[in-house]
């Protein structure tokens, strides 16, 4: 009997990348180190990175924009940003050529900091009606149309192999934005109160199905705001049991709840009847720890998988037993590794080790998941890539 094989070995780059150390030579690299795909970031939000291979080490990406030509005729109210290096040269364009590697466009869908601030009544708003402006809320019509159109551009216009979608849904309170900062000592309870969203549609849609959302609102609001105005911080251990209390018994918030997790799920849904049916679509439910946390978001794992076809979570963790902890329970959520594939960081601050990852890469591909990507070419160092190439080998029929 031969080595486990996984279907799809990729890894995940960026545009400005590619162009840095030239297309023919990326290829080359990404084949050298026996990978049969490359996922390139056809959306992406702000950041301060540091690439360890560059001539210059710090880059900051320009801010919500997209890296292929689009049709803006496609577009309603909401149309996406150009990113500037696309009016040189169309790198994904270029890409697709390439007849040795599988291309597969990666999508941050609805985390989008310029868009929100120009579409202040399509964002996420909390309960005391504050616009989260880096997160399109997906109750939204205008920012569901977005999301259809930006899928389906990108996969008419260019003879991609798959779309991978990231940001569906709910953003967590802490994540996405500059500086994030407070004074007041955070613990689960309140960062999951402070992430619910309040706006218009929400309200709307929630009400149509019974769900009494204008009270909800109020009580949150109390809740939230007696705590600030309070001097009692909530230990994380009793904050979480706070949280889950409150799921529990509070019959309005559990509704509300699963009701968000409809709402992603249907948005998927037609993301996914948007895009030919010969293209793959995958989604990652959640950046959050662990997986099963994305239900929060609005991400129910395993409707999710049935909604796109095929759920790619990313198993960022300190070591592989942690993570193969997290790939074990998502197996069980969904009954099985169909459809499943995995997304591991080969360096600090998770699996920096050769041996960790080849853990990481035979386990993964002994329990017959449909792939595996790694994160992220540019932030790699030369050891972390030997590493993978070891792994790779490995499991190589």
């Amino acid at each position: 009997m031969g080595k486990p094989m996984l279907p799809l070995r990729s890894i995940y780059t960026y545009a400005w990348d590619l162009a840095e150390h030239g297309l023919d030579n990326s290829f080359a690299e990404f084949r050298g180190l026996g990978l049969n795909s490359v996922t390139i970031a056809g959306s992406y939000h702000a950041g301060k990175f540091l690439r360890p291979r560059s001539a210059s080490p710090v880059f900051f990406p320009e801010d919500g924009t997209i890296y292929f030509r689009h049709e803006p005729v496609r577009y309603g109210k909401i149309v996406p940003i150009s990113n500037s290096m696309v009016a040189g040269r169309d790198i994904l364009g270029d890409a697709v050529r390439n007849a040795e590697l599988g291309v597969n466009v990666w999508l941050v869908l609805l985390h989008n900091t310029p868009l929100g601030s120009r579409n202040l009544d399509d964002c996420v708003a909390n309960a005391f009606g504050d616009k989260y402006i880096y997160n399109l809320c997906p109750s939204s019509p205008h920012a569901r149309k977005f999301a259809r159109s930006l899928a389906a551009d990108v996969t008419d216009n260019y003879p991609v192999s798959g779309i991978t979608v990231e940001s569906p849904g709910f953003a967590p309170f802490f994540h996405g934005f500059h500086h994030e900062f407070n004074l007041v000592q955070s613990n689960r309870w309140l960062e999951n109160l402070l992430g619910l969203c309040f706006c218009q549609n929400c309200k709307n849609g929630a009400a149509d199905i019974g769900i009494d959302a204008e009270g909800l609102q109020s009580r949150i609001r109390t809740w939230i705001g007696e705590y600030l105005a309070g001097d009692v911080d909530y230990p994380d251990d009793m904050a979480e049991s706070f949280w889950l209390a409150d799921v529990a018994t509070d019959r309005e918030l559990s509704a509300f709840l699963n009701w968000r997790c409809d709402v992603v799920t249907s948005l998927v849904g037609e993301v996914r009847s948007a895009v030919a049916s010969h293209v793959t679509v995958a989604i990652i439910p959640s950046v959050g720890r662990p997986t099963a946390n994305a239900w929060f978001e609005g991400s129910n794992l395993a409707d999710l998988r049935r909604a796109a076809g095929v759920l790619e979570i990313c198993l960022y963790e300190p070591t592989w037993s942690r993570a193969a902890a997290d790939f074990a329970d998502v197996r069980r959520r969904l009954g099985g590794s169909r459809g499943l594939r995995c997304v591991i960081r080969p360096s600090w601050p998770d699996l920096s080790s050769a041996s960790e990852v080849r853990a990481a890469v035979s386990s993964i591909a002994a329990h017959g998941a449909d792939g595996i990507s790694f994160y992220n070419w540019g932030f790699l160092r030369r050891h972390n890539l030997r590493h993978v190439f070891e792994a790779l080998r490995d499991i190589a029929p």
